[in-house]
C-alpha cells in the first residue's frame, strides 16, 4: 500500500491541536520532530541510550508528519486538513510558518519511520510507556507499564502535556478513586489511571476514531474492566459526582467547561488540566479560581503549564 506523508512545519504550542486535527482526519499516526529533543536531557535510568539525528529535524520551528492512505479523497482530506490548522488561529494558536507539504512514502519505508521515533519512555516516579514492540523488563516492582501502539490512535504518551498529567495523577489520584478522562484521545490517562488504582474511569471523546483507537489500548493493557469509554463531547450528559477528572486539551476548551467540572466533583474532588501554553497559563488559573477551584499545584514542562486544582471541602452556597 502507498501512503501519502503530510509535513507541517509549526511551532511548539501547536503541536496538540494540529495532531489531533491530522488523527481525526484519518492519520495512521503522527511523528513529531522538535529540536528541543537534540539538547533535551533524558531520562537514561532504564539504560537506554537516546542517539537522534540533527538531519532528522528542522533548523527551526517543529514539523509535525501524518501518513495518509493514497486514495481517491486524499485531495479533499488534505484540503480539510489545511482549512482546519488554519482555524486554530481563532483560538490565538501561533502557527508559525505553517508551511505544508506532501510526499508519497511506501508502508515499509513508514514501519521504519514509527520504530525510530519511539522507544520506552519512563515519565513518572512508577509508569513508564513503551512501544508494544520492544521488550522490557521491570526496574523496581512498583513499576507501572503502559504498552501503546503508535499506530492506533494520535499521540505516544511522551508529550509533556500527558507527562505533566500522568504525574499529577500519581501525586493525586487515591485508589478507589472514580475519574472521569475528558478528550481520551489514546486513552493513556485512563490506563494511567487505572494501573494507579482507580475503581472506575469514564473515558470520552468527541471524535469516534478516537473512541476507537482508546477501547483497543485499553484492552492491550488489560484495563477494559474500569474503564469505560464513549463517545461524549465534554461533561455534557453527564449525572453525578466524581473524585477526579482530567483533562489535557486546548486551554480555550477548559475555560470552556470549568464550570461544569466544578459541578461534577465532589467536595475535596480534584480536576487536573493540561495542554496549556505558557501564554495562557495566568488565564485558565484565574478561570479556575473564578468558578470556585483552589490551585493546589503548577506543573511546568518546556513551554507547557498543568494545574492541579482542587473542589474546596466545603462550598460556599
Amino acid at each position: 500500500m502507498k501512503w501519502s506523508e503530510i509535513s507541517i512545519l509549526t511551532t511548539q504550542e501547536a503541536i496538540e491541536p494540529i495532531s489531533n486535527i491530522l488523527h481525526e482526519s484519518g492519520a495512521s499516526g503522527v511523528v513529531i520532530e522538535d529540536p528541543q529533543d537534540l539538547v533535551k536531557v533524558w531520562d537514561t535510568s532504564m539504560g537506554e541510550i537516546y542517539q537522534l539525528n540533527p538531519d532528522d529535524y528542522p533548523d527551526e520551528g517543529v514539523v509535525v508528519k501524518a501518513y495518509l492512505p493514497v486514495n481517491s479523497f486524499l485531495g479533499e482530506t488534505v484540503e480539510e486538513i489545511k482549512e482546519a490548522i488554519n482555524g486554530l488561529l481563532l483560538y490565538d494558536i501561533d502557527l508559525g510558518h505553517n508551511r505544508i507539504t506532501i510526499s508519497e512514502i511506501h508502508e515499509e519505508e513508514w514501519a521504519t519511520a514509527w520504530k525510530k521515533y519511539y522507544k520506552p519512555v519512563k515519565i513518572s516516579e512508577r509508569i513508564t510507556i513503551i512501544p508494544t514492540w520492544e521488550e522490557y523488563e521491570k526496574v523496581s516492582t512498583d513499576e507501572l507499564i503502559i504498552e501503546l501502539d503508535p499506530g492506533m490512535a494520535f499521540g505516544t504518551g511522551t508529550h509533556p502535556t500527558t507527562v505533566m498529567c500522568i504525574q499529577a495523577l500519581e501525586k493525586s489520584l487515591t485508589p478507589g478513586d472514580e475519574v472521569i478522562d475528558v478528550g481520551t484521545g489514546s486513552g493513556v490517562l485512563s490506563i494511567a489511571a487505572a494501573k494507579l488504582g482507580a475503581s472506575t474511569v469514564t473515558a470520552m471523546d468527541l471524535d469516534e476514531i478516537a473512541v476507537k483507537s482508546a477501547r483497543l489500548n485499553i484492552k492491550l493493557n488489560k484495563c477494559q474492566e474500569q474503564v469505560n469509554v464513549k463517545q461524549n463531547n465534554l461533561l455534557d450528559n453527564i449525572e453525578g459526582q466524581y473524585d477526579l477528572i482530567v483533562a489535557n486539551i486546548l486551554a480555550e476548551i477548559i475555560m470552556r467547561f470549568d464550570d461544569q467540572a466544578f459541578e461534577h466533583l465532589k467536595p475535596g474532588g480534584k480536576f487536573i488540566v493540561s495542554g496549556i501554553i505558557k501564554g495562557k497559563k495566568d488565564e485558565v488559573k484565574q478561570s479556575l479560581m473564578n468558578h470556585g477551584f483552589e490551585i493546589q499545584e503548577t506543573l511546568l514542562m518546556e513551554d507547557w503549564v498543568a494545574f492541579i486544582a482542587k473542589k474546596p471541602e466545603q462550598v460556599m452556597a
